[in-house]
């Protein structure tokens, strides 16, 4: 399972995730990082990610288009990079267990205050 962070996710989790998430990427590192959300969603659809994202555009796309790709909707506000690595490390089951799910589309995890 391979993880494409979008640009409102930090660079630094594709690496920090990489030992739990192997082949993950920043859409900044494949050069990305201006393109739309449309562009996105097609070269993880070709290239086989699941978008992560804290951007609600997804959903729509995700609604609209079904998967490939899947997307992992983080519903948790401005926190650091260590407290979404903790999140994505403690839902890492459940992640597994929705991206074999053939019927899951889209994966809404949030931080309940």
């Amino acid at each position: 399972m391979r993880l494409l962070f979008d640009n409102n996710l930090s660079h630094r989790l594709a690496s920090r995730l990489a030992d739990c998430f192997p082949g993950s990427t920043h859409v900044m590192s494949e050069n990305m990082d201006e393109a739309d959300d449309q562009q996105i969603w097609e070269f993880a659809k070709n290239s086989g990610f699941v978008i992560v994202t804290k951007d609600s555009d997804y959903q729509a796309l995700s609604m609209a288009q079904g998967s490939p790709p899947k997307v992992i909707w983080l519903r948790i506000g401005n926190c650091r990079v260590s407290e979404i690595e903790r999140l994505l490390r403690l839902h890492e089951s459940p992640l597994r267990n929705f991206y074999e799910d053939q019927e899951a589309d889209l994966l809404e995890i949030s931080i309940m205050a």
